[in-house]
């Protein structure tokens, strides 16, 4: 008999050997391949950490977040110093300060430490991390669907804050050792710099966040904070959107949003030999009922 296909773990293919003794090789090869085919695959989107300054390798649990990074220390891409230094005026993560156009009030700046939380310790952005060129991190985060409350909060609690620029990514005078106005910019509202929350989202990081109409608990858009008592809906929402964009018409397979599990995501040896499982297996061994295999 030839070796057992390495199309899923070892352990799938070992349970089924006692039931293959009285098979085919048709019937043994159509067998596995439908073990193989439900098999759980590990999306590499999914539960992951950016390759940045500050973020951990991969996930895991912290014990204890500061203050607004709270909701992720069961699973978290940062370390509690970290979550300690984002809620620092002058943080030392990048020497970045709040107050370059006078004191930010608190209502305001506590959308921009969950902004920071939710960049440093969420492992749910996979779906939105784009490769970089740059001395201090290798990827970044573009287009993350940012839930619409979440926007127009943080554009309502910041619009009569004032500040000299609409891009915070880049452009600063650095002379000091930290951010502060370009020569000749002047301090203006921010309802003036970034006229509505679309602005405010997508301009102000590069387009890191994207705007959307869509609510919070729909599935469907990222929220910045989030009551950890009630879960994480974050990881929702990456596995719809990993889904979205592993599927496409040219695939043989594709993951599910709701499990993550294969649906017939069969590698190309498998793909190879099924022709030939179908021609020895006999005839009427291969059913279309809820007691065949299928096709598989």
């Amino acid at each position: 008999m030839a070796k057992p296909f390495l199309c899923c773990p070892l352990s799938v293919q070992l349970h089924h050997l006692p039931d293959l003794a009285g098979m085919g090789a048709g019937q043994v090869l159509l067998v596995l391949l439908a073990a193989c085919a439900a098999t759980p695959v590990k999306d590499p989107l999914l539960n992951i950490c950016m390759d940045a300054k500050h973020h951990k390798t991969k996930p895991g649990p912290e014990g204890t977040l500061h203050d607004q990074c709270a909701p992720w220390k069961d699973n978290a891409c940062c370390t509690t110093n970290t979550s300690s230094e984002a809620h620092k005026d002058q943080s030392n993560l990048y020497n970045f300060n709040w107050n370059h156009c006078g004191l930010m009030p608190p209502k305001c700046k506590r959308h921009f430490i969950q902004d920071t939380c939710l960049y440093e310790c969420s492992p749910n952005l996979g779906p939105w991390i784009d490769q970089v060129d740059s001395s201090w991190r290798r990827e970044r985060i573009l287009h993350v669907p940012l839930c619409k409350e979440d926007c127009e909060e943080w554009w309502e609690d910041c619009k009569d804050f004032v500040t000299c620029k609409e891009n915070w990514h880049k452009g600063w005078n650095w002379a000091t050792g930290t951010n502060r106005c370009p020569w000749g910019s002047m301090c203006r509202p921010f309802s003036h710099v970034f006229p509505q929350p679309k602005d405010l989202c997508e301009k102000i990081w590069s387009n890191s966040y994207k705007y959307t109409t869509e609510h919070r608990g729909s599935g469907r858009c990222i929220q910045m904070w989030f009551d950890p008592a009630q879960g994480n809906p974050n990881v929702v929402v990456a596995k719809y959107y990993a889904w979205k964009k592993r599927t496409s018409p040219s695939r043989v397979g594709n993951v599910t949003p709701e499990t993550g599990k294969a649906v017939c995501a069969l590698p190309w040896p498998v793909l190879v030999l099924l022709p030939l499982a179908l021609a020895v297996v006999p005839v009427g061994a291969v059913g279309c009922g809820s007691h065949g295999w299928g096709l598989l």
